[in-house]
């Protein structure tokens, strides 16, 4: 059975942790890597170990959006992978959360997921080929107390994905939805030595998005949770 062939990736949100595990693991199996984020000077030491094109881009503003792809374009090629990592969150009491702060961090969880994937789209369509990979949350299908914010954003996200799926699926186009239903071990964030595997490995969850890519077309996946072993429903 043929496997679904793919030649290069943006990531979107790039950061130290799932996001550069994605782009290593992307780069080392052959395709080429560009990545985005607002603030790109995090992002030399995993461009020059990748090969990753960078590009400075602010996913809630539809010029910036607009701009990446069209840099992409020009650059050879729109990729045929897209991914989405950005979010935000605003923890705190509902009557104490600023309004504008709110709406900011929606527009960076959800809004953004919408820009870039009209982008992608756009360009995938004509092809009848491409994978849209959302980053999720447990928040997208559990609200908990004081993150009303976050809730928010990733509730929508998890609706585009939805409803992506069941209008781009048939036209080629594989859409996922990760529920990422933990915490991410990082350098700041290291696994209990009490408590081993209870944080999520960022290498983990990059080989689980890639098996989401590998997937023939007649078994096609929208979405995918992943927890580490002790982690409660």
């Amino acid at each position: 059975m043929d496997k679904p062939k793919y030649r290069s990736a943006l990531i979107v949100g790039t950061g130290p942790g799932l996001s550069a595990s994605l782009a290593r693991l992307f780069a080392r199996n052959g395709l080429a890597v560009a990545i985005a984020a607002r603030k790109i000077d995090k992002l030399a030491e995993l461009a020059r170990e990748t090969g990753a094109a960078v590009h400075r881009c602010n996913a809630a503003d539809p010029a910036d959006v607009a701009a990446l792809f069209e840099a992409l374009d020009a650059a050879g090629g729109s990729p045929d992978v897209v991914v989405y990592n950005a979010s935000a969150r605003v923890r705190g009491a509902l009557v104490d959360l600023s309004p504008p702060d709110v709406k900011q961090a929606i527009e960076v969880s959800a809004f953004g997921a919408f820009l870039v994937s009209q982008q992608a789209a756009k360009r995938m369509l004509p092809k009848g080929h491409g994978a849209i990979l959302l980053s999720g949350a447990t928040a997208g299908v559990k609200g908990f107390a004081l993150s009303a914010t976050f809730a928010m954003g990733k509730f929508a996200l998890r609706g585009l994905a939805q409803s992506m799926a069941r209008e781009l699926t048939p036209k080629g186009i594989h859409v996922a939805h990760f529920v990422i239903d933990g915490g991410i071990r990082s350098a700041a964030r290291p696994v209990p030595s009490d408590n081993p595997d209870s944080l999520l490995d960022p290498d983990a969850i990059a080989e689980t998005y890639w098996a989401i890519l590998q997937q023939h077309r007649s078994a096609w996946s929208w979405e995918v949770e992943v927890r580490p072993w002790v982690e409660k429903f």
